[in-house]
């Protein structure tokens, strides 16, 4: 199968790069001196460039590589609107104060609802054209038991994310999609999906627009703090700014070790399929929600923005690997939940960087001084551009109150140094968890 998946026009490159190709246009020399560097141009790095900026103060953003290079151009495109968070805090219980644990964690929902309305507000008013909509989610039971788990968080969701969720038993998925895999699901009104490369070329010349200074190919190697605020070394030269803001989530390096002992870069595999009859790409996701599933190993799927492909993404492998290992992988994944695409190839293939934190909690804050937006934990692309935002408004002095996610506890664990040598154990285990899950269901 390995040698027939794929298109004789098959590129190893992400198939957003169709509309919208990475690229150092327009990058400028870097100033002597700033009032905020901002180190990373994906989407929280613009986004507080672009809020900084709209706030009277003088911006540059510094990216290693291409602008958009990121995983800000390669992800799925689904927009979150607090269900990820949701299950990231679900199930946890702090004995020592079980109703305060439940009125901070009811917050951080509430500010994760919040990120997808901030993301419409930026499509709306900066006229991003991004193949926008607001269609929902279509979230997939792997198992019986975690149908009942879905619906356990069912209340959480519709009472602090206002997520307009509701349980579809098995014998009713068909509804949403033309697979019989699942044991039912869970439908959530209130999300999203998006061209993720146009959104980010959308912040990037919004940032233009309000005089943002954007340096591409201009990697930093180190930080070094000093009365005044901040120096910069880089690979273009030395600049001074007065706040930092570190926004490179799951490409952190060592010019800030400390912050890259607290994420888990962990990588996530998509597939682009041939363009599909009409009758079958219609038939598959009818109502053009996105979906996702609930194994560990998880899967995420939608089509394509023209609706004519099917893209599906997972962790074929939690490390890098090539499209010759991932891409089988992830086709037999596909094939699993839809059966009538076995013959379908598979014209692009990619891989890009997801940041995973510890207690699988997004965070803002500072560390030494510098701001940090950091771990998205796979819901980035409303998540990161909220961030951001908030810690524009922080530098700013412009927010109303304090977020739930900003100055929490950031943990680590001891000897990480940012080498996550572990995961294809942690990948292995996984998988025979989930093979045992859905050989007892």
């Amino acid at each position: 199968m390995d040698g027939t998946i794929f298109h004789p026009d098959f590129k190893p490159l992400p198939y957003w790069w169709e509309a919208w190709t990475p690229n150092a246009d327009g990058s400028a020399d870097l100033p002597a001196t700033t009032d905020v560097a901002v180190v990373g141009a994906g989407y929280a790095g613009l986004s507080a460039a672009l809020e900084l900026a709209r706030g009277g103060t003088a911006v540059v953003v510094i990216e290693a590589n291409e602008f958009g290079h990121g995983a800000s151009s390669r992800n799925g495109g689904a927009v979150s609107g607090g269900i990820n968070l949701g299950k990231g805090i679900s199930g946890r219980k702090n004995k020592a104060d079980q109703g305060g644990w439940a009125r901070e964690a009811a917050a951080m929902v509430r500010d994760a609802a919040d990120s997808l309305l901030l993301l419409e507000e930026i499509i709306a008013r900066e006229g991003i054209e991004c193949s926008y909509e607001r269609k929902g989610r279509f979230v997939g039971a792997y198992t019986p038991k975690h149908y009942d788990d879905l619906h356990s968080r069912l209340e959480m969701l519709n009472r602090d994310a206002e997520a307009g969720a509701y349980m579809l038993p098995k014998a009713r998925q068909h509804e949403e999609i033309d697979s019989g895999f699942y044991y039912g699901g869970m439908v959530v009104l209130r999300s999203g999906k998006l061209h993720p490369a146009l959104y980010c070329k959308g912040l990037l010349d919004a940032c233009r627009r309000h005089r943002v200074t954007l340096c591409a190919r201009t990697r930093v190697t180190e930080i070094t703090r000093h009365s005044q605020g901040f120096s910069l070394t880089t690979e273009a030269g030395p600049i001074s700014a007065r706040e930092v803001v570190i926004a490179t989530n799951g490409y952190t390096g060592d010019a800030t070790p400390a912050l890259k002992r607290r994420v888990l870069p962990v990588a996530s595999h998509i597939i682009a399929t041939e363009e599909l009859s009409p009758e079958l790409a219609a038939s598959l996701i009818p109502n053009g929600k996105t979906i996702s599933d609930t194994p560990r190993v998880l899967t995420y799927y939608r089509m394509s923005p023209d609706g004519k492909r099917v893209l599906f993404g997972g962790r074929a492998r939690f490390t890098q690997v090539k499209p010759v290992v991932s891409a089988p992988a992830l086709h037999r994944l596909m094939t699993q939940r839809f059966p009538k695409l076995n013959s379908v190839r598979v014209t692009h293939a990619w891989t890009g960087n997801v940041a995973f934190t510890f207690d699988f909690l997004p965070h803002m804050g500072r560390h030494d001084g510098m701001h940090y937006t950091l771990g998205c934990n796979g819901s980035g692309v409303a998540m990161m551009t909220y961030l951001g935002t908030q810690t524009a408004r922080k530098i700013l002095g412009a927010t109303n109150r304090v977020s739930a996610l900003d100055e929490r506890d950031f943990p680590t664990r001891p000897f990480y140094d940012g080498n996550p040598w572990f995961l294809p154990l942690i990948g292995s285990y996984y998988r025979l968890r989930d093979q045992l899950d859905r050989w007892m269901a």
